[in-house]
């Protein structure tokens, strides 16, 4: 039992049935540390032992809990360096930046989100977002890319599209692979693109990247982007029940606080941010506010969700202090999100291949073990490691295809459009 990965999933859906719902406590708390308890006795057994060490107890963790990542920047990394040619490097490496094959091996990496992505264009699309540009097919590329390295490097990847995916993948020593988009920028205004994105793997969308667009309001990065919507657009509002209906998840990394607790007030599914810090320590529009966090959670007026942190420095820390983050600093984060909204609720999103800097200690994908065993040395034990790791990212993806198998059996396509287009008003044609 050991050598297969077994990811903590603890937790329901935001609307299971009673018995459903007993159920899956009934594996929360009993079933899941059970096994896990198994594989340490069967490791024993077989004469390897729980090492004493944090570091080695970390990667011990690990082999059976591995880590899944929410937010990889491979995919524009491979672009902006090689021209999207899969013939010109090889995904086993040494490749530069913050990922290869090999290093992800030694990191314990269990699988994560390929982040689809391409720049903001708000100066060439104009006020409204009207004015065409080449942003949904340099989306399609992102896509076409990643599909192929998975493919190519099948012996390795895995293309997963539900959380069964992910385990099957897993167990069957693959690296689970996801695809998630940065923005709904590159949606070109339309529900249908979203739809078809979905079809090709997409499932999670963040509602903005560092600009607003025709759906919602940004948050920026480093310097204040102006309000356009006061949050979500009308627009933005059907966006986020579709994808409720389609069994996206709603991403609110970038986002702006507007926009987060609107969504939050509207989605009828789980939620995540794929890759953010927590603003308590770096008071930028980029990270997330206590107020947001409070949203989080279990009971009334909230939220199911997962925080996953962020390793860039620039987030995590101020400026005066970003280049002196360390592998202590993206601790701090993760334990103050999980002592504010509880351990279910807070996992990793590196940014690796997206970022310029990253702590020490959290240098590349290898590095991974660093971070569990400094939360080891804090007190963390193995089921709430289990679920920083990926168990609770598993929850969320569940609640999503739980609430999408609902709600497509009494609704349709959401058919809204942009108000400012007026391509498909429809007119009389004499035939």
């Amino acid at each position: 039992m050991s050598s297969e990965p077994l990811l903590g999933t603890p937790g329901t859906s935001s609307s299971p049935s009673p018995t459903l719902a007993k159920r899956k406590a009934i594996l929360t708390t009993v079933v899941v540390p059970i096994l896990l308890l198994a594989g340490i006795i069967f490791v024993a057994i077989k004469g390897e032992g729980i090492p004493k060490d944090d570091l080695g107890k970390a990667r011990y963790y690990l082999k059976s809990s591995p880590v899944l990542d929410g937010h990889v920047d491979l995919p524009i990394a491979m672009r902006e360096i090689y021209g999207n040619n899969l013939s010109a490097f090889d995904l086993n490496g040494p490749l530069p930046g913050h990922y290869d094959t090999s290093r992800a091996r030694k990191g314990h990496l269990g699988g994560f989100f390929w982040a689809i992505f391409t720049e903001c264009r708000e100066e060439e699309e104009g006020a409204d977002f009207m004015i065409p540009s080449v942003t949904v097919r340099d989306t399609l590329e992102q896509i076409d890319l990643s599909v192929n390295l998975i493919e190519k490097y099948s012996s390795d990847y895995a293309l997963c599209r539900t959380a069964d995916d992910v385990m099957a993948a897993i167990r069957a020593g693959k690296i689970a692979s996801l695809l998630g988009m940065e923005g709904a920028h590159m949606l070109g205004n339309s529900l249908g693109v979203l739809r078809t994105y979905y079809d090709l793997g997409v499932r999670y969308l963040t509602l903005t990247h560092s600009c607003n667009n025709a759906f919602a309001d940004s948050a920026g990065i480093f310097g204040d982007v102006e309000e356009r919507w006061g949050g979500l657009s009308p627009l933005g509002r059907e966006l986020v029940k579709e994808m409720n209906r389609l069994g996206i998840i709603v991403d609110l990394s970038h986002v702006s606080d507007k926009t987060a607790l609107q969504a939050l007030s509207i989605t009828r599914a789980p939620v995540m941010w794929s890759h953010s810090c927590a603003r308590h320590f770096n008071d930028m529009q980029r990270n997330i506010p206590d107020e947001v966090l409070d949203k989080v959670g279990k009971g009334k007026g909230k939220v199911d969700g997962v925080v996953m942190v962020n390793f860039y420095n620039n987030f995590a820390l101020p400026k005066d202090q970003a280049p002196f983050a360390n592998v202590s600093t993206i601790a701090d984060h993760i334990e103050y999100i999980a002592d504010r909204i509880g351990r279910h609720h807070v996992g990793i999103g590196s940014d690796y291949d997206g970022v310029e800097v990253t702590p020490a200690g959290l240098e590349d994908v290898s590095k991974y073990p660093n971070l569990f065993a400094e939360l080891i040395k804090r007190g963390w034990n193995q089921r709430d490691l289990s679920l920083l790791a990926g168990g609770n990212l598993l929850r969320i993806m569940r609640g999503v295809e739980d609430v999408s198998k609902k709600l497509r059996k009494h609704e349709s396509p959401n058919m809204a459009k942009y108000d400012k287009r007026h391509d498909l008003d429809g007119h009389k044609i004499d035939f």
